[in-house]
């Protein structure tokens, strides 16, 4: 018979443990908030970079950074964006090469918006030929690219 003092307990499990401090197959650790959809934004700015930052993720939006054409194409492939901001005269690979190549690597085209300090209006017609979504000249104000991925990405 079993007096009730823990030391003449003859059963193997500690009964003195709350069942709360017991961790249990059910117990998982807390999950981080959903974000928004990802935007790959590339650019070789870091002035740029910083503030299209700043306001996507302030819109509520996942901000993946690329500071020339090569890794943008890396990281397109590796983070499957749903939507990329891409710089027209970066080092290494110009966006026209970026979106040369992209078009021929997805079956399923990637909306980009490009963004640019060139005026030419030839450039903005070979941009629209390869298939961007939207072409923006810098300096531009942050709500025109904000309103403008919301459009793509609600479309």
């Amino acid at each position: 018979m079993n007096s009730g003092d823990p030391a003449q307990n003859d059963d193997p499990v500690d009964s003195s443990a709350n069942p709360s401090d017991v961790p249990t197959s059910k117990t998982s650790p807390l999950k981080p908030a959903a974000k928004g959809p990802k935007i790959l934004v590339v650019d070789d700015d870091f002035e740029i970079i910083e503030a299209v930052r700043y306001a996507l993720e302030g819109a509520g939006y996942e901000v993946v950074i690329a500071r020339d054409g090569n890794q943008g194409l890396a990281l397109a492939e590796r983070e499957n964006p749903d939507l990329m901001i891409l710089d027209m005269m970066m080092p290494k690979r110009s966006g026209f090469l970026v979106l040369e190549k992209l078009r021929r690597l997805r079956d399923v085209p990637l909306p980009v918006i490009m963004i640019t300090g060139n005026e030419g209006s030839r450039h903005k017609a070979y941009a629209e030929l390869l298939g961007v979504s939207d072409y923006i000249r810098k300096p531009f104000a942050m709500d025109r690219l904000i309103d403008a991925v919301g459009k793509l990405l609600d479309a």
